[in-house]
């Protein structure tokens, strides 16, 4: 678009799937402009950007416009990986997350609006992280021994899973997830994403 000269990024601080874009986005060091919208009313900018009105959403200098959490960040990646992020990727178990792990985590979390039982969804989410806890048992991270792609795609939906009650996730015998999550959750990166911003107003 005439007049912009970085990426613009629609984002929301708390929303998991921005949170892996921002993740990709941080670690490249691809400067971006980060507009922090609310749910609840958004910005008609980011609507007429990607009509489907979810975040995140990118807005490159040429005008394209990427909306899918996982294409930004692996746009992000292409262009700068320091940390070879996309060499330990997994696809697969990415669609595992985004599918059952997150249908199962919305309604766990959300019970009055699915009108689902969340101790049934609870226990579909802890088969998942029990995949993930042998996953973890190679190396410490999900594809060896440092973190990947896969692990900054994940790791904020198991944060949000764990969050829902977290004295009785911290009760669960997976050790591994435990030390992934809680190693996460202290890092310099993380800090950094999470940095409150005000509403973006146009």
């Amino acid at each position: 678009m005439d007049g912009v000269s970085a990426p613009i990024l629609y984002t929301f601080r708390r929303c998991p799937y921005a949170m892996r874009a921002r993740l990709a986005l941080t670690v490249s060091g691809v400067a971006c402009e980060q507009r922090e919208v609310a749910l609840s009313d958004k910005p008609a900018a980011m609507l007429a950007a990607s009509p489907k009105g979810t975040v995140p959403v990118l807005q490159l200098a040429d005008g394209t416009v990427i909306d899918e959490s996982l294409d930004i960040m692996r746009w992000a990646l292409v262009v700068r990986d320091p940390e070879d992020w996309l060499r330990r990727d997994d696809p697969a178990l990415i669609a595992a997350n985004d599918g059952a792990f997150k249908q199962d985590l919305d309604r766990y979390k959300y019970p009055e609006r699915f009108g689902s039982d969340p101790v049934v969804h609870r226990e579909g989410g802890v088969r998942f992280l029990r995949e993930l806890e042998q996953r973890l048992a190679d190396g410490g991270q999900l594809c060896g021994a440092r973190r990947g792609l896969a692990d900054a795609a994940i790791l904020p939906f198991v944060r949000q899973f764990a969050s829902v009650d977290r004295a009785w996730f911290d009760q669960q015998p997976l050790p591994r997830v435990h030390v992934w999550l809680g190693e996460f959750l202290a890092s310099d990166v993380f800090a950094t994403i999470m940095q409150r911003r005000p509403r973006w107003v146009p």
